[in-house]
């Protein structure tokens, strides 16, 4: 066998020997009745969409208690549930059997999950990875080994798909290909491919104003003809795949607008548990609801979210580049998590993704990206008894980008615009200032995380405190967030568009 190829195996099924490893380890709600969590909602709705009609996937009745972990996902989800929930109806009846399977646990159903997650991201997720990092040309095979490795081994996703149990990997594996498409110039497939992953998930949203202003941008560069037929083929694209999902729902009115109701809860709170954004953190100690009516809220959160998106989404279509696109996607997804309604604490995983691509330009800031990220978790990650499997993953991620990448030891203040801006204009500042404040940052916000994540598990808060530390945990994460945003921001904006030639010009007026 071929030694590149070889080595490329290894770092693959090292990735999915770590994942297994973490499956065997307890899951959402486990053992706690009546609800349970994520792992028997997932059941549930395999359960559901086996057992009843389609147009009763969506409604509350007699058969579907809306109260009970209804569906509220796109329909691209309810498919992948009635494929999984026919393979473990055959499997075992039952496992999906309605009404009678509630809360069903055995550790052959926790099998088949794992294995059900495995071989959705083994199909999707893994492939795109490998494929992004095999087209960075200027990379060796090493390199590029490594770099796959890397990416394969982000804690955040695979304590939340192989641990508390979910699929995100197929929702952001979808908007990878999409990355990649685009990235390459295929229009048309980029489209459709983040039209799927906003038809598996929602939360896909996040990501959506880089996509359009990119595309957008990038026709407004043409002349005038090519560029009009360009955004007719990606609209064609982006109206074909969504009719293609959601035509079973187009039939009546009223079933597509229970559809829409169902994913976007407006009707809940702002935000789910305590979650690492403003407005979870505000509200130690400003109580939004004693002066906010519902829909005020709901107006505040957009307004603010449209006001964050702005700078970068207008860069972005104005001065479109690849480089900024994937940039702009941080900052997207960062500015809904912030400051977005209906926020949960795993929607910071629709960051991390983009993040993650830049592993191999900015090694530094996005190996503390992720750190932090998978940390903000660890609320929801002590419930489900996954903690030291948090932090074994976290190890593991970090030794991975040190030996592939030289993250943790790269010098931080390489490639960052206001080193370089404070350089050109600001002579008398000390030469390293900026890399000892950064490097002592992020040593301290490490050790911040250490501390408090070893509080949450081995003190006790006061009675008159019970959420304490995971409130905590929010805010600090929090501030972290902030700061990362205004980073990000501050990297793209300084960032270099693609420039219209003379040529181009002339022909758009032509």
């Amino acid at each position: 066998m071929d030694t590149r190829f070889g080595t490329l195996c290894t770092a693959v099924v090292f990735a999915v020997f770590v994942r297994w490893a973490v499956s065997l380890n307890s899951y959402s709600g486990m053992g706690k009745p009546p609800m349970f969590g994520d792992y028997e909602a997932q059941r549930h709705w395999m359960e559901i969409t086996t057992s009843l009609p389609l147009k009763q996937w969506y409604f509350n009745g007699t058969d579907n208690d809306l109260l009970y972990w209804g569906l509220d996902y796109p329909p691209l989800t309810a498919y992948h549930m009635w494929l999984c929930g026919k393979v473990a109806g055959w499997i075992n009846p039952d496992w999906t059997a309605l009404f009678a399977s509630r809360g069903y646990e055995s550790y052959e159903h926790k099998l088949f999950m794992r294995y059900s997650v495995l071989i959705g991201d083994a199909l999707i997720y893994i492939p795109a990875v490998l494929l992004y990092c095999f087209l960075q040309k200027k990379f060796s095979h090493t390199q590029k080994v490594l770099l796959s490795c890397v990416l394969l081994l982000f804690p955040g996703l695979i304590i939340i798909d192989y641990g508390h149990f979910q699929y995100n990997s197929i929702s952001l594996g979808l908007t990878l290909w999409a990355v990649i498409a685009l990235s390459h110039g295929h229009e048309v497939l980029c489209s459709a491919a983040f039209m799927l992953a906003l038809c598996y998930k929602q939360m896909s949203l996040y990501h959506a104003m880089p996509f359009f202003c990119y595309l957008l941008g990038k026709c407004w560069q043409q002349r005038w003809t090519k560029g009009f037929f360009s955004l007719c083929c990606i609209g064609v694209s982006v109206l074909a795949t969504f009719a293609f999902v959601w035509l079973p729902f187009l039939t009546e009115k009223d079933l597509f607008l229970q559809v829409v109701h169902r994913i976007f809860p407006v009707a809940r709170g702002v935000f789910e548990d305590k979650v690492s954004n403003i407005w979870c953190s505000l509200s130690v100690v400003v109580k939004f609801r004693n002066f906010l009516s519902h829909e005020g809220l709901l107006s505040l959160c957009l307004a603010t979210t449209l006001l964050g998106l702005a700078p970068s989404s207008l860069d972005l279509l104005f001065r479109p580049s690849v480089n900024k696109f994937k940039l702009a996607l941080v900052n997207s997804s960062l500015v809904f998590f912030l400051f977005s309604f209906q926020v949960h604490e795993k929607s910071i995983l629709l960051p991390a993704l983009p993040v993650c691509l830049l592993l191999p330009w900015r090694p530094f800031t996005s190996t503390w990206f992720l750190t932090i990220a998978t940390f903000s978790m660890l609320p929801l990650l002590v419930k489900d008894g996954l903690v030291m499997a948090t932090l074994i993953t976290s190890i593991l991620f970090i030794i991975a980008v040190e030996l592939g990448l030289q993250g943790v030891s790269s010098d931080p203040t390489v490639g960052c615009p206001v080193c370089i801006w404070s350089s050109k204009n600001l002579p008398w500042l000390p030469n390293r200032m900026f890399f000892y404040v950064v490097k002592s940052g992020f040593y301290a916000s490490l050790m911040g995380a250490l501390f408090l994540g070893l509080l949450s598990v081995a003190v006790p808060p006061p009675s008159s405190l019970p959420d304490l530390w995971p409130v905590l945990i929010s805010v600090y994460s929090c501030l972290h967030f902030l700061g990362f945003t205004l980073y990000y921001h501050i990297v793209q904006l300084m960032a270099p568009g693609t420039k219209e030639t003379t040529v181009q010009k002339a022909k758009k007026t032509q």
